[in-house]
């Protein structure tokens, strides 16, 4: 298994690239017609949708890079500039086109049902997301490093689904300031998580660097 703080480090970068907290606005506008039985039921949905996104792409990301001949370093090379790419975006306190566009906020506006789509999956549980996990997966093979990876997905599913439960209130105590600030700092996470796996992905293509 891997330390302690690799772990905490997986569960702060898994955490900053979801941002529950970020998407709050985003939940709000898409459900302003719907009732409050209906909105927690949306957001008990897409946070469910969101674990169990991220816990196929934990059990089978790398046998689909394997499938497609993807090697984990060009993978770490690619997740990383996807990141870094969000982070930049995040820290501009913009959402990134990448998780989210104005065209699929407009879209699902006339479906009746949006908790999956785009709120679990690419909101939440988007290309960064599916990239951070995959990586951190392939570090090593026990089933306990899964079981704590797996539960790391859990408290943030459980965090998403309190930061639903809770939107309103959220959004009216930290204002348009306090979200776009917590989004800053998350960013500012991801870019080092991006950096850090392209700095290794680098050095497992090109040995030299190391």
């Amino acid at each position: 298994m891997e330390s302690i703080s690799e772990y905490a480090k997986f569960f702060a970068g898994l955490l900053a690239v979801v941002n529950p907290i970020g998407a709050v606005p985003i939940f709000i506008e898409l459900t302003v017609n719907q009732s409050m039985p209906e909105r927690r039921h949306t957001g008990s949905i897409a946070a469910l949708a969101t674990g169990v996104i991220l816990f196929v792409a934990l059990l089978c990301g790398e046998g689909i890079l394997r499938f497609f001949g993807i090697s984990i370093a060009s993978f770490r090379v690619g997740g990383g500039i996807l990141i870094l790419l969000m982070a930049l975006s995040m820290l501009h306190a913009r959402m990134s086109a990448a998780r989210h566009t104005q065209e699929e906020t407009e879209d699902s506006t006339d479906r009746d049902s949006l908790a999956v789509v785009p709120l679990g999956m690419p909101l939440l549980a988007g290309p960064g997301a599916i990239s951070t996990v995959i990586l951190y997966a392939q570090r090593q093979e026990s089933a306990s490093h899964y079981m704590v990876l797996g539960v790391e997905i859990l408290l943030i599913s459980l965090i998403t689904w309190i930061c639903f439960r809770v939107a309103t209130h959220i959004a009216k105590f930290l204002g348009k300031t306090g979200i776009n600030l917590v989004t800053r700092i998350m960013g500012l996470i991801m870019a080092a998580i991006g950096v850090e796996f392209i700095a290794s992905g680098l050095k497992q293509l090109f040995p030299v660097l190391g």
